[in-house]
């Protein structure tokens, strides 16, 4: 009888997995290929060891030694002197749908990077689909790719107690998830925050029994706690088992938490505030400490880097570069409680070896996953993969019916010249809205775009009601006449979102989006104009990153020629051109607070303050 595919799902497996690489290990049974190197770092002691063998047997470590001491037989020997190996990089927070790329394509683009293994922040396709989210990011895996993905159900399905989605995760989901799969770690980013302490938020119920189950079953508590670092919310925070912070946006915020056992990761658009103030104290324990990518583009993965960007720009800044790779290695795979398959080159561990060029600056070589070789020079040289992915991945846009013009009218009582109007901007963290006095016309409330106000509106695409609602955005949207931009990515409940300067531009976009099956559409006089499609989800694509980067530049250099509305006054969040970022904008997370979410029983116009649970009019 064989060995069991090797796919970290149930413990059974795994047993008869290491009993293979116990009698391996003492040279009892034949190993695979034995990979010399010139010097390791062990991370566990952050020390170098000169001229070692690592012995690999199926897709594991079975020993680890200076060359030439290994006893059993080996089919194969391959030798890298001038080498250096560093165990496969980790992520420890990531949304792969930011990348808008299927699981087998970020794959073939992260493995060369050096990233082989990812902790799937999953609270975006789970939104699309809850019941098949396990089943979506395990198939790439059962078809043969090394690259490891552990799940994090997302505690965010929904979003929050004002919204719905294609999913819904309590008590009993999480149990279940835990209890079946090893792939299952933690429960992902517990993101609202008057849902954990506040026992009147309708959330509150779910949220602490997903709480429950991930500790009852030994699993972590992911959190996301952006500005909580007054005394009090930090304690409060970690005193309810949340358990790590990627919203670390200041130093002072980084003490916060890190003195109150709050692992911290942190991102590399956070290390010019984070890390100096870290270096300058003289800390000496970065134990507690990682490294992480949380969202990045393909299109941005392909110019910057996956995790050997985290990395090399962590060195940049001061970071001991031993240090470097234990926060993207050992930390948080211990952290994650996985570091008995991934975090270090050692015996038992998955034969995750980066091999290096350049220590400082990350320079990679090759890199063996799975003890195979899939990255070579920065090429991916893995197995070819192709996953005919099933309608219930593919078929998720469920509007119910083509939308009109006048589904996006926002109506005025008869008589009425002007009306008072609820107003945002992109990134609106105020404790209030803006309330400026529009026109009114034929019985509707108009925009006004000599003071670069437009329309803005968000659609259920989970329901089939055709279900909207709309409301006036200052300083962002489309600045020429009868063009509007639709997307389907919209963090966290991803449903459809458009923004424009004529209503009809705006079905337009809709339809063509749902036709789709997702993505970004532009739609301007008529016609549309630009698009690019993510028929996975509405999330995804499966495709190269380089075909998905091409499409995303012909994409923008239309979005380009238009004219963008931007108000200097009321944008100190927001930055001129095309507004791409618009897809965290109906983020319902801290610091939140007024958002326009799809309508919901407990918020019908879709107008709601987050924190407060406080309803109002879009216009009066």
């Amino acid at each position: 009888m064989g060995l069991p595919i090797d796919l970290i799902l149930n413990a059974s497996d795994d047993i008869a997995i290491r009993q293979d690489l116990t009698l391996t290990a003492l040279g009892k049974r034949p190993a695979d290929r034995v990979i010399r190197i010139g010097r390791l770092l062990n991370v566990h002691s952050r020390l170098w060891a000169a001229d070692q063998e690592i012995v690999v047997k199926g897709r594991r470590i079975a020993y680890v030694g200076p060359a030439g001491t290994y006893r059993g037989e080996v089919t194969e020997r391959l030798h890298f002197p001038d080498l250096a190996a560093v165990p496969g990089f980790g992520e420890v927070h990531k949304h792969i749908e930011s990348s808008h790329l299927t699981p087998e394509y970020e794959a073939a683009m992260v493995l060369p990077r050096g990233n082989t293994w990812t902790c799937e922040a999953s609270h975006e396709f789970a939104n699309v689909n809850g019941g098949r989210n396990t089943e979506f990011w395990q198939r790439a895996r059962r078809a043969g790719c090394t690259h490891k993905i552990f799940i994090q159900p997302g505690s965010a399905v929904p979003p929050s107690g004002w919204e719905t989605s294609g999913g819904y995760y309590g008590y009993d989901e999480q149990s279940l998830f835990l209890k079946n799969d090893l792939s299952v770690v933690s429960l992902d980013e517990v993101m609202d925050w008057p849902a954990v302490w506040n026992p009147e938020n309708p959330s509150y119920d779910r949220l602490w029994g997903m709480i429950r189950a991930t500790i009852e079953n030994r699993g972590v508590v992911e959190g996301h706690g952006s500005g909580l670092m007054e005394p009090h919310d930090a304690s409060a925070y970690a005193a309810a088992g949340l358990m790590s912070d990627h919203e670390v946006w200041t130093i002072e915020e980084a003490w916060a938490k890190l003195n109150r056992g709050v692992f911290i990761e942190i991102r590399p658009f956070n290390y010019p505030e984070v890390l100096p103030g870290l270096l300058q104290a003289g800390l000496a324990d970065w134990s507690n400490i990682a490294f992480t990518t949380d969202d990045r583009s393909a299109s941005d993965t392909l110019r910057l880097g996956a995790s050997d960007y985290n990395i090399r720009h962590a060195i940049e800044h001061g970071v001991q570069p031993e240090i470097a790779y234990q926060c993207a290695t050992l930390h948080p795979a211990r952290h994650m409680r996985i570091d008995a398959w991934v975090g270090s080159i050692t015996p038992g561990r998955y034969a995750d070896i980066v091999l290096l060029d350049d220590v400082e600056r990350v320079g990679i070589a090759k890199v063996f996953s799975d003890g195979q070789l899939v990255g070579d020079k920065g090429a991916y040289c893995g197995p070819p993969l192709a996953i005919d992915w099933p309608d219930w991945a593919r078929d998720t846009i469920n509007i119910g019916r083509a939308l009109t013009e006048d589904d996006f009218k926002i109506v005025a009582p008869p008589g009425r010249k002007t009306m008072n109007a609820a107003v945002l901007r992109p990134f609106h963290w105020n404790q209030e809205f803006l309330t400026m006095e529009l026109p009114a016309d034929d019985g509707a409330v108009q925009r006004d775009p000599a003071r670069k106000i437009s329309k803005f509106s968000v659609i259920d695409r989970y329901s089939g009601k055709a279900a909207l609602a709309s409301m006036f955005w200052i300083g962002c949207g489309p600045g020429d006449p009868d063009t509007a931009l639709a997307c389907s990515v919209a963090h966290d409940s991803h449903n459809v979102w458009t923004i424009g300067s004529s209503d009809a531009a705006m079905a337009l976009a809709v339809n063509r989006l749902s036709d789709n099956g997702g993505g970004w559409v532009l739609a301007r006089k008529g016609e549309i104009v630009a698009e690019v499609v993510f028929e996975i989800g509405g999330l995804m694509t499966a495709r190269p990153a380089e075909a998905l980067d091409a499409d995303m530049q012909r994409f923008l250099a239309v979005a380009d020629a238009l004219d963008w509305m931007y108000e200097p006054s009321v944008n100190k969040n927001w930055k001129p051109g095309f507004p791409e970022h618009l897809i965290f904008a109906t983020l319902t997370c801290a610091p939140w607070r007024w958002v326009l979410v799809a309508p919901h029983e407990n918020a019908p116009d879709g107008f709601v303050n987050v924190q407060t649970g406080q309803k109002h009019p879009i216009v009066w």
